[in-house]
């Protein structure tokens, strides 16, 4: 946990005004810019690189400075207009939150039992949301914004230009109440910068802060979703005056306890643990992990809800739980759980027994509601930690969507979530974590890797705002699958589900997702074949611009003379493994089956578990270990189980 930096000796001569900067004071300062409002977008592809160069003469801003601000807001995109998901706006997400914000509580969707233990009986829970109407200041700056420049707030909101000269004024002011000069030297800009997400507590302000100077030291450039090219020049040696935060936020938030790196600002804010009534209690359960059972999984989460009203849920006894929350617009975090306790997020008890659930504020279903800079990098720090911490791969069969984790049962197979969904960038993700997807073997290794080209990958997708018609466009991880190497085929059907295959943004039943991983079965022009729910599937995988690379590994196939071996949503231990006392958990396999012939990935050799954990007490705990292995394989969009005993384990290739 960073503590707030004290401030070290300043230049000789330069003195400093602290606290009389008034609000006056820095509209004098803006005034005479205001005459020169920028113009609209520039059809060319440095426009916005020029966009930048003017907003920062205009208000005497760094351009490094409002560059780096800039990216780790929103990677330079523009996203066409379209809010974040905390109503954030254009490539500097100035905020105007009362436009964006949204009601759906995650976990009260569906027909998912997020606890996902059938040793207890459903929760289907309920929360009841805050009143929003008294929004944080870090909600509220695209108003600000229009103030300090005159600017209209639609302006603000569509014009690239107009929304980064917005940014450029934003950080002019703070810089002026801070009572600091409009210096050309970045090193003098970190208190403003701290200021500019909105945080309001010293944590935050340093971790964001830290990371656009980072930025600016290392450089970057990209092109963005509107096909413009910005570049950040590198200032390798560049470093800020650190001592200007004890003025820019000094409020600390209460972080004892936490279980966070120091990269990333972090308060506990716990859930509780009260029971509620005779057998009755919320919302997680005791545990001693790792020393009773390993944790194996991180699960990656969208709340489908803003950040306030996430913080009531988990704080509620009758809610569910998960161990982490993250806030998109600077990527501060909230822990709720120890890691050593069980959270109640995954819908199947033994992935919760065996994860930690982390909660991002967003929205599946909305493509433009897009996630922050700030709040993945901060998510891979903290992903980066606890897999350290916990010795878990960072692959995609342990680094989990919701939308990965099976149905623990057949009968819960159809109403499992199915978030973060199409629009989480994998792979932008997975580079921020040090382990970017790339080939791992020749042609003949006999995997393949789903990595397609995010932003240029749009498939349509349907049921965004109304049912049955097409989302925005978008770029997405998801790459769509057929039952024959042509587009006008049949989708592949998920047998699970129960219903015919659609493009439905929340039917996962005929797509798999950028890092997952699955046996080739077969290959024809542009298009290549995989083994996927006990069919071959077919992707389009055109050489020059190819959606899956090469790999190798470990696959698993039915043993000989087996014509399929079961599928599993859990694995459990055998009947006979259980003590007096604890009720044996039925092995009951999913709808599935894993044919002869066929191979699918493994991700991890698991023992037979089963963690009792039904009454408040935790002294009635109890983790039960069988002699029965099981390998985790990649079979679906989800991943599941199957005996060791009933499959071969093999290299890929060959």
């Amino acid at each position: 946990m960073r503590e707030s930096a004290t401030e070290p000796n300043r230049a000789a001569g330069r003195t400093r005004t602290r606290g009389a900067a008034s609000a006056v004071a820095v509209a004098a300062l803006l005034l005479p810019l205001l005459g020169a409002t920028p113009s609209g977008a520039e059809p060319s592809e440095q426009g916005l690189q020029r966009a930048f160069a003017s907003a920062a003469a205009e208000y005497r801003v760094p351009q490094s400075v409002l560059l780096g601000v800039s990216y780790l807001q929103s990677r330079w995109d523009a996203h066409a207009g379209a809010p974040s998901v905390t109503g954030g706006y254009g490539p500097m997400h100035l905020t105007d939150a009362r436009t964006a914000l949204a009601s759906a509580p995650h976990h009260s969707e569906g027909t998912e039992d997020p606890r996902g233990d059938s040793a207890r009986p459903p929760l289907y829970p309920e929360a009841e949301l805050p009143d929003t109407t008294d929004l944080p200041a870090r909600l509220r700056t695209l108003p600000k914004a229009a103030e300090l420049t005159g600017l209209s707030p639609e302006r603000l909101r569509t014009d690239p230009a107009a929304n980064v000269a917005g940014g450029a004024a934003l950080l002019a002011a703070a810089q002026q109440e801070l009572g600091e000069p409009l210096s050309d030297d970045p090193a003098d800009w970190y208190g403003a910068v701290a200021r500019f997400a909105g945080a309001g507590d010293a944590a935050t302000a340093t971790a964001y802060a830290n990371d656009v100077f980072d930025l600016i030291r290392t450089g970057e450039q990209r092109t963005t979703d509107a096909g413009q090219r910005v570049a950040l020049a590198a200032r390798p040696g560049l470093e800020p005056d650190a001592g200007q935060l004890a003025d820019a936020s000094p409020r600390r938030v209460p972080n004892a306890g936490t279980e966070c790196p120091t990269t990333v600002s972090c308060e506990w804010i716990p859930a509780p643990y009260e029971e509620l009534g005779e057998g009755d209690y919320g919302n997680h359960d005791l545990g001693n992990r790792p020393e009773s059972q390993s944790i194996d999984y991180i699960i990656v989460h969208d709340t489908e809800g803003a950040w306030e009203g996430v913080l009531k849920m988990v704080q509620d006894p009758t809610y569910v739980s998960w161990q982490y929350s993250l806030r998109s617009t600077d990527g501060h975090i909230a822990q709720h759980v120890k890691a050593k306790d069980v959270a109640w997020h995954a819908g199947n008890w033994f992935v919760n027994a065996k994860s930690i659930g982390l909660e991002h504020e967003g929205f599946l279903a909305n493509p433009d509601s897009w996630y922050t800079e700030a709040m993945y990098r901060s998510s891979a720090r903290l992903v980066k930690y606890l897999a350290a911490k916990h010795d878990i791969p960072l692959d995609r069969q342990h680094i989990l969507g919701h939308d990965n984790v099976p149905g623990p049962t057949a009968s819960t197979v159809a109403g499992m979530h199915t978030d973060p969904g199409p629009y989480w960038d994998w792979a932008h993700y997975f580079t921020l974590l040090g382990r970017p997807f790339e080939p791992t073997a020749g042609k003949s290794g006999g995997l393949v890797t789903i990595r397609p080209d995010y932003a240029k990958n749009r498939p349509v997708f349907t049921g965004c705002a109304t049912a049955g018609e097409p989302c925005a466009t978008h770029g997405s991880s998801a790459v769509r699958l057929y039952s024959d190497h042509d587009e006008n085929s049949p989708l592949i059907r998920d047998i699970g589900r129960g219903t015919a295959p659609t493009k439905g943004v929340n039917d996962i039943s005929s797509r798999v997702s950028t890092g997952q991983q699955y046996a080739v079965a077969d290959s024809w022009g542009d298009w290549t074949a995989i083994w996927y729910l006990g069919q071959k599937a077919w992707f389009r995988n055109p050489p020059k611009e190819p959606t899956a690379v090469p790999a190798k590994g470990q696959v698993v196939t039915p043993k000989a003379g087996l014509e399929s071996v079961p599928v599993y949503g859990r694995a459990y231990p055998e009947k006979e493994a259980y003590p007096e006392g604890v009720p044996a958990q039925a092995v009951s396999p999913l709808q599935y089956k894993l044919p002869a012939g066929q191979k699918y990935v493994v991700g991890d050799k698991v023992p037979g578990q089963y963690y009792y954990a039904v009454a408040f007490d935790g002294a009635s705990h109890k983790v039960v270990t069988g002699k029965d292995q099981y390998y985790e394989i990649q079979f679906g969009h989800r991943v599941a189980f199957v005996r060791a005993a009933d499959v071969d384990l093999l290299p890929s290739a060959g």
